[in-house]
């Protein structure tokens, strides 16, 4: 962690913004939610001051630890927050980064080269949001501590509470979030940390990030390091996947202080998986950095093909979806001044970066397809695969068009569409076999309900190149009736129906289906699942009649509670749903399609990579990896129709 070393750091290096009186009234501004998400982010942003030490060469082991009482310690051996007294506030450094947002090292003062935290509020705003608040800080051959209670009021100044090694530097932070502005939980959950700490250990080489669960509970610690950086995170990311070229691609280069470092790997899936980060932030919407790198591999690969006649003259060029296909790919630019936008600000903007990630990739890339022939040819026959892949699915789309929204024969002769031409009140139901299907177009409100019945189970993309997945009738009825197209012709406003609601029956070959259905949602319509616009319905398991009382319930835990309100001796009547045909359309429209009754599940996807991972293991073509994933997560189900 040697690079970007700056040699003067002190009080005068943290500038001063503003004040901190607003975070306890909106802390949704400052760590979007006071949810679960939100709890969790407190922690990252006191983990990015201890990656902004490693960032800068001065921080090589960094300690996370969940304490038995959910309070949080991060520790790091970095050079610890200046002590002295900040010239401005006239309060000593650590107290004023702990209570005046936007007081930091991030803001021009000359103290990070490159920083990791977003917004660089991070610490004051902790402290806002925190019962209490304890700063050590180890430096000058002293141990320093200053607490903070209520909402981030100073209750002990910074005071010196013993002497340390010369060589011991670094600080120690713990906190407990506010229960009253956390109302949902205050609980953290191991595996959400892990998940974070691991990226975080990847995307900065040699840094070692320990986790610790000190909760009596579930003890446990685990150390994350990579020496191999972005290209173990390529192999661990493919590691259900099968490789088609041993070695990982690693390329890197550094231009007017922007460092550009990029992994990749071919597998033999159809589906990429390219993810993009600037300073350690994932850049979900991408940018400029990842359409510079794009732009590069289009052009390298296409030159390569042409010069080596595996393209002749007369053929297209490949497409960035045919150089792309089976592509895992990581892309970390470290940026002095990165600027954010997009819808939820994950998007690099920085306009120079675009030519600087060309250049830098272009050079590697293209001397890596020089030197190694060999993996130059599968790279190449890979993507050429996937482009006589494309013209035929091209062919099969077309089929799938909607020419005109009153041309009501272009859409699928089976779908029963609603009448409502407004797509925010409309809805439609991915049915499973033809008998639910008639129940539910029987009891259905048919001025918002569309219904789509499919016969049997559709294709799993997973395994599938576009055309075969084109070609499929029941994929065909869907992306007609959508109407948004898909691929590069996709246009989320066209979309049809605001509520795509899969409907299958509650049993094995139910959650089959839905993982087939969300499989292909999350693949080709990706929008349309980190939108909110999927959801799952959720039949009854039972309905019990008794006297005049009658109840459906959803779940076997419901029905044990529900049994211990009916009086002794009262005759009973029970009968469990195997599927959703044994339902009158009556009794579907009350339990499962009524919006003023109905439980829906809205799909979502917290962990863009983990929803890949766990797709990639439960549908690839891998056994080994499925079966060690129902093995784990056998335990987790509790009642199994087989």
């Amino acid at each position: 962690m040697e690079e970007n070393k700056i040699e003067h750091y002190d009080a005068s290096d943290i500038q001063v913004l503003e004040g901190l009186e607003a975070v306890r009234k909106r802390p949704g501004m400052y760590i979007g939610s006071t949810s679960e998400k939100g709890l969790h982010h407190l922690v990252w942003e006191i983990v990015d001051n201890a990656i902004d030490e490693a960032l800068a060469g001065y921080c090589d082991d960094i300690e996370i630890i969940i304490n038995d009482d959910n309070s949080i310690t991060v520790k790091d051996d970095g050079r610890g927050i200046p002590t002295g007294t900040h010239p401005k506030t006239g309060i000593s450094t650590v107290e004023t980064v702990y209570t005046v947002l936007h007081a930091g090292g991030k803001f021009g003062g000359g103290g990070y080269k490159v920083s990791g935290g977003l917004h660089g509020v991070g610490a004051s705003v902790v402290n806002a949001l925190s019962t209490w608040v304890e700063v050590k800080v180890y430096q000058n051959s002293k141990i320093y501590q200053v607490r903070f209670e209520n909402g981030g009021h100073i209750v002990q100044p910074l005071t010196v509470i013993g002497e340390c090694s010369p060589d011991r530097t670094g600080t120690t932070v713990t906190f407990k979030a506010d229960p009253e502005i956390f109302t949902e939980t205050t609980v953290y959950n191991y595996d959400t940390l892990k998940t974070r700490v691991r990226e975080l250990a990847f995307l900065n080489r040699g840094l070692r990030i320990i986790l610790c669960d000190d909760r009596e509970a579930d003890k446990k610690k685990e150390e994350f390091v990579y020496e191999g950086g972005i290209s173990e995170y390529v192999a661990y990311l493919n590691k259900n996947k099968t490789a088609i070229h041993e070695q990982i691609i690693h390329l890197s280069g550094e231009e007017k202080g922007i460092t550009l470092e990029v992994a990749l790997q071919y597998n033999s899936g159809y589906s990429s998986n390219i993810y993009s980060f600037t300073n350690n932030i994932n850049t979900y919407e991408g940018g400029t950095h990842e359409e510079g790198v794009r732009r590069a591999l289009t052009r390298i690969i296409n030159s390569y093909a042409r010069s080596h006649k595996f393209l002749k003259d007369n053929e297209e060029s490949l497409t960035v979806d045919d150089v792309k296909e089976g592509l895992t790919m990581i892309i970390s630019c470290k940026h002095p001044d990165p600027q954010f936008e997009g819808q939820t600000k994950t998007k690099l903007g920085n306009s120079e970066v675009r030519k600087i990630a060309d250049s830098v990739f272009s050079e590697g890339f293209e001397r890596f397809l020089l030197e190694n022939p060999e993996e130059a040819k599968i790279v190449v026959e890979k993507s050429m695969t996937a482009a006589r892949a494309r013209v035929a699915a091209k062919k099969a789309r077309e089929m799938t068009r909607r020419k005109n929204v009153l041309e009501v024969s272009s859409l699928p002769g089976k779908l029963a569409d609603c009448s409502s031409k407004d797509a925010s009140e409309c809805e439609i139901y991915i049915v499973e076999g033809d008998s639910a299907g008639g129940s539910a177009k029987q009891g259905r409100d048919s001025r918002t309900q569309a219904i789509l019945p499919l016969r049997g189970k559709i294709l799993n993309v997973e395994k599938a190149r576009l055309d075969r997945i084109f070609s499929n009738n029941e994929i065909r009825s869907m992306i007609t009736a959508f109407g948004t197209g898909i691929g590069d012709e996709f246009d989320i406003s066209k979309l049809r129906y605001h509520k795509i609601i899969i409907m299958s029956d509650a049993d094995v070959d139910g959650a089959h289906i839905r993982i087939l259905l969300l499989t292909f949602f999350y693949r080709y319509f990706k929008p349309l699942v980190e939108g909110g616009y999927i959801y799952a319905a959720q039949p009854p398991l039972y309905k019990i009649d008794y006297g005049k009382n009658r109840k459906y319930l959803y779940s076997d835990d419901e029905l044990a509670d529900y049994l211990k309100t009916i009086p002794e001796g009262t005759k009973t009547s029970l009968q469990r749903y195997k599927g959703l045909g044994e339902m009158d359309y009556d009794q579907l429209w009350e339990t499962t399609m009524n919006p003023e009754n109905r439980t829906l599940l809205r799909i979502t996807i917290d962990d863009a990579m983990q929803a890949d991972q766990v797709l990639s293991e439960l549908m690839g073509e891998e056994v080994e990896p499925r079966k060690r994933y129902i093995e784990e997560h056998a335990k987790d189900v509790e009642n199994l129709d087989i």
